[in-house]
């Protein structure tokens, strides 16, 4: 077995190690999403928990992990009676972002149980993960299915596999635990919910810090023993102190007092629901735990709201998360209570400044922001700089313009039927969905066809020899159910940032509408890209992602101003369209190009080289959308030629919205098929 970089050898990381050290003295607290960059020990973290945990004690030879003071009535190894027990230590069990279904829930025997009415159960990750800790890394990657089941699993305590009217339960309670890196997109409002606390993490901007993080690191790598061996008397300290704890837990106190805080703070921000006031004061009650005290004080609730709150007040994905923390001090002093202790005792307890200190330093209104320096387009100060010049053409430039409102558009797909990740765009064979018929499965069957099986068994059951009434099923006869549901797609949007799309009101308008474009894309699990065209040249201001919040950052600092190379626009999304159809070949791409249609840069004849660039993304079969942005009572109609050259479709502002007076249903499919049959 590996050995584990020790937890209290984590330099700094205040945050995160409370709230994975208050997780560990109540589970109840319910999990810890960690938020934050790559390459900061998230991970590392993590799974150095897992060494601190108390010892589970379980029936032996169950392998669902039954308790057995209290086993598990309905579990298929069951029923338990007075036999063997043993302890092991708590798991920690990872779920890969590409597993199946059948290897997170587990599979069932279909033959068997068709054959022989047998439920031959092969428990899968959620069996493993009960009473312990389900760690999932870039839990924001995670497919829509495997979140949908884990969801279900985090409210009910057990998981439920229903395979054809052949059902096993079995009890599921872990503590949850994933890590992101948010520039690759964010997660489900659902799942976001069900993390207890939340942490955002980034390296340390510190030389000292930095230096001590390398050396430790350098050391484990040298000789993983020797260095956890150094660490030993401190990790023992640590897993001490966890039980002392738990055994502390059921003494403290939730006083009157300390509950109306809660629940005012609760209000104050507006949370959604009532689990955030459940999870806060849980955390609270753990923080005195953690302290040594047996009553929870305003300071305990303040920490508790830094930890539990940010995530769960957060209105759409473009919101940064983090509490006012002025707001939250100004709602805690509005409703102390007079049972507050005179003397509180160091709210931080014993071992403060230590590996697994108990207290939080204060924290900020979310993370720190990005150094403007280091994106492209802004200088130091935070203050959008112009891109570099090509020509005097660009002393034009104007300043970039706030987006209007987000709205909610109309519903754009690519036509066909696709085989990429899924999503909730375009139509697309996947694992789950309504039922389009039946196939032999290529390899391992996962969504069994019952109907088509004993079509395809039936014929045989003479030859077979059957002579009771089970039926005799063979592997040959078996079908896979072939299924038809929603894809994610990569909607690639093309800008236009000239001088003629530079009036202010104009831009505001067209950059709204692109943010709406891209909170739909959110919503339905695309991928996103930006490429942005102005003075004589196109950049790709954003290459495809799954962050959609990188995508509205990039465009909140879009200037505008100079020529109209739409050519080279277009050019530049053709070839990051072909670049990405190597990387990822099942996913589907869909262009958005919002433009007025002009094109005055690029060539001699800017008009022309932009109708030969369009018509090589017809060529290769894209799916396009024109976004119109002209304007004005006399309307050149360019934008619509381009759309012709594009095979594809052309929506004015107005018309994409969903609410639109218009009510045009501007699906690419029904456009794009309609003008190759003409």
């Amino acid at each position: 077995m590996s050995t584990r970089y020790p937890f209290t050898a984590v330099v700094g990381m205040d945050d995160l190690r409370l709230a994975l050290l208050l997780n560990a003295v109540s589970p109840a607290v319910g999990g810890v999403l960690v938020r934050g960059e790559k390459g900061t020990a998230k991970s590392t973290a993590v799974r150095a928990l897992a060494e601190l945990l108390p010892e589970v004690a379980v029936v032996a030879g169950c392998r669902f992990s039954c308790d057995p003071a209290s086993p598990d009535p309905g579990c298929p190894d069951g029923p338990h009676g007075e036999g063997a027990r043993e302890a092991r230590p708590a798991r920690m069990v990872e779920l890969p972002v590409g597993a199946s279904e059948d290897r997170l829930v587990g599979a069932l025997d279909i033959e068997r149980a068709l054959a022989e009415g047998v439920k031959a159960f092969e428990p899968g990750l959620l069996a493993d993960a009960h009473r312990g800790i389900l760690y999932v890394d870039e839990v924001n990657l995670l497919h829509d299915h495997l979140v949908d089941l884990l969801l279900d699993a985090a409210a009910m305590g057990s998981s439920y596999v229903e395979r054809e009217g052949v059902s096993v339960r079995h009890a599921a309670r872990f503590l949850l635990v994933g890590t992101m890196n948010p520039e690759e997109g964010e997660l489900r409002p659902q799942l976001l919910d069900r993390f207890g606390l939340t942490v955002e993490v980034a390296a340390s901007r510190e030389p000292e810090q930095r230096v001590e993080v390398v050396r430790r690191r350098l050391a484990f790598d040298d000789d993983p023993a020797a260095f956890a061996a150094r660490w030993a008397e401190e990790e023992a300290a640590l897993r001490e102190r966890i039980a002392a704890a738990r055994t502390l837990l059921p003494e403290v106190t939730l006083g009157d007092a300390v509950l109306l805080q809660i629940a005012a703070t609760c209000a104050a921000f507006e949370v959604d629901g009532m689990r955030a006031d459940i999870v806060m004061a849980r955390t609270a009650t753990a923080l005195a735990a953690w302290a040594g005290r047996t009553e929870v004080t305003s300071e305990d609730v303040r920490q508790a709201a830094l930890l539990a709150l940010p995530h769960r007040r957060r209105r759409n994905p473009f919101d940064a998360p983090g509490l006012d923390q002025d707001k939250l001090d100004e709602t805690l002093e509005q409703f102390t209570g007079d049972d507050e202790p005179d003397d509180d005792p160091d709210p931080q307890g014993p071992g403060d400044g230590g590996p697994g200190g108990g207290g939080i330093p204060p924290q900020g209104d979310g993370p720190a922001p990005e150094d403007a320096s280091d994106v492209p387009g802004n200088a130091p100060g935070n203050a959008p700089a112009p891109a570099p010049r090509n020509d005097a053409a660009e002393a034009g430039e104007r300043a970039a313009v706030k987006a209007a409102e987000p709205f909610r558009t109309k519903m754009l797909s690519v036509p066909g039927l696709g085989e990429g990740a899924a999503g909730r765009r375009s139509r697309a064979r996947t694992e789950h969905g309504r039922t389009t018929g039946a196939i032999r499965p290529r390899g391992a069957l996962t969504k069994l066809h019952l109907a088509a099986t004993v079509q395809a068994a039936a014929p045989h059951q003479r030859a077979r020899g059957r002579s009771g009434p089970g039926l005799v099923v063979r592997r040959d006869d078996l079908r896979q159910a072939t299924r038809e549901g929603r894809e994610g797609n990569l909607v690639l949007f093309v800008v236009d940032a000239s001088g003629s799309m530079a009036a202010r009101q104009r831009m505001s308008a067209v950059k709204g509408a692109v943010l709406s474009l891209l909170l739909d894309a959110y919503q339905r699990r695309d991928k996103v890209g930006l490429v942005t065209f102005r003075g004589r040249t196109a950049e790709v201001a954003l290459p495809p992602t799954s962050s959609v919040d990188a995508a509205a950052a990039r465009l909140e600092q879009l200037p505008t101003g100079g020529r109209t190379p739409l050519s080279a626009g277009l050019l530049k999304a053709h070839d990051v369209l072909r670049v990405e159809r190597l990387r990822d070949p099942s996913r589907r791409p869909l262009l958005v190009v919002v433009t007025d249609g002009r094109a005055t840069g690029g060539g001699a004849d800017p008009v022309a080289l932009a109708a030969r660039a369009a018509r090589l993304h017809a060529a290769d079969g894209t799916a396009a959308v024109v976004v119109d942005c002209e304007t004005g009572p006399v309307r050149l109609g360019l934008a619509g030629n381009l759309a012709r050259e594009l095979d594809g479709t052309a929506v004015t502002l107005d018309e994409l919205r969903a609410d639109s007076i218009a009510g045009l249903v501007r699906d690419v499919q029904g456009n794009h098929s309609a003008r190759r049959a003409a």
